[in-house]
């Protein structure tokens, strides 16, 4: 089986100041501990950045870029996108075809947001998923706090199978490339 890893969004807008998601530097180090694992095993390590025109993501302003405490790979595959979906017109699926890839590790920024869509979507395209359920996070959306937001999603994701695929929920380090 053929895996890649997903790093979504993991950019300093959402990682300081008044975006700053949940217990970032612990899900900072989680997503660390997981691309270093894959990058061993060599798996293809993909970080995603969303980028939105005129907010603290717009391409290139510091917010943009990704997170100071991520680690990085001169090897790692990067992908631009502007909407949740991470495959949604950008070249994700040509990256990563579902015939090459079965499975899909996924982690990031922000669960309620773009893990959701991309996670649902991967499903969708009939990758088997994994979310890293410890290694996502978000922020408190008036009704919810950030840790509730995360659980749900965790236990809603975790339900969904499709007729040829599969989503799995697990902590980081029970994930093996």
């Amino acid at each position: 089986m053929t895996t890649a890893l997903l790093i979504i969004d993991v950019q300093q807008a959402l990682c300081s100041g008044e975006y700053e998601c949940f217990e970032i530097g612990r899900v900072i180090d989680t997503i660390n501990d997981l691309s270093a694992r894959a990058r061993k095993a060599e798996i293809p390590v993909v970080l995603i950045q969303h980028e939105e025109a005129g907010s603290p993501l717009a391409h290139d302003v510091p917010g943009w870029q990704l997170a100071a405490g991520l680690q990085t790979s001169p090897t790692d595959h990067r992908v631009r996108k502007t909407t949740p979906d991470s495959f949604y017109k950008t070249h994700l699926q040509k990256l990563l075809p579902v015939q090459d890839f079965e499975r899909l590790v996924i982690c990031g920024l922000q669960t309620d947001y773009c893990i959701n869509t991309t996670v649902r979507q991967a499903l969708t395209l009939g990758y088997d998923v994994v979310l890293a359920g410890d290694a996502h996070s978000t922020v408190d959306n008036g009704n919810q706090t950030a840790e509730d937001i995360i659980a749900e999603h965790n236990k809603d994701l975790a339900k969904l199978t499709g007729s040829v695929a599969r989503i799995d929920v697990v902590p980081a380090k029970d994930i093996h490339f």
